[in-house]
């Protein structure tokens, strides 16, 4: 049986890693898709397990020979998703997870149509910039950009097949297993004016 393709987007601070990883540590029979990656390494990060870490030079002659499924340029870095490591893991029967922006959502639905999209939302902006702060590591300029480019995910929301709130991680965590479950029909009605969360642009 071949596996499934479940597609994670979300602004930075809307918890969609910790939420991908809790969802595969549960036993949800599902493998996180590994990126590669040109930002440096961090102390904490084990190259092929969080990241592959390759160079510039070596990540465009991988764009040029066609190895990636979709990639961005965030921050001044690239990110990639191996089209040979996903269609092996499919094809191995493995529920795969991609955790991507908009931009690489859409890429990866016209090319494999059949992926199932998730798009996580914050409860409020307000909570976002806050999770954000939180993280005491960035300056306002860089908190600002954060800020904006979750804005702009956030407005791409309506493409995915599923929104799920993160307003509480365990009940985010609940609605994501049902539907990778295929129990879709027994998440929680999204009880959120999204449109008024997009236009609460006041920080």
């Amino acid at each position: 049986m071949t596996g499934k393709l479940f597609i994670i987007s979300a602004p930075s601070g809307a918890g969609k890693t910790s939420l991908a990883r809790a969802l595969i540590a549960n036993g949800s029979q599902c493998r996180m898709s590994i990126s590669h990656t040109t930002r440096q390494r961090r102390a904490n990060e084990v190259d092929a397990q969080d990241y592959f870490f390759v160079s510039k030079d070596e990540f465009l002659s991988m764009t040029e020979r066609g190895v990636f499924l979709e990639y961005a340029q965030v921050y001044g870095n690239y990110y990639g998703t191996s089209r040979e490591a996903v269609e092996a893991m499919l094809q191995e029967g493995i529920n795969v997870l991609l955790d991507i922006d908009w931009q690489g959502a859409r890429l990866v639905r016209e090319q494999m149509p059949e992926a199932v999209s998730i798009s996580i939302l914050p409860p409020s902006v307000k909570e976002l910039e806050r999770r954000l702060r939180s993280r005491g590591s960035d300056s306002e300029d860089v908190i600002a950009a954060r800020m904006q480019k979750a804005l702009d995910e956030m407005a791409h929301c309506r493409e995915a097949d599923f929104i799920v709130l993160n307003d509480d991680f365990n009940q985010a965590l609940h609605d994501l297993s049902l539907i990778l479950a295929g129990e879709s029909d027994n998440i929680r009605p999204l009880e959120l004016d999204i449109d008024s969360l997009l236009s609460d642009t006041s920080l």
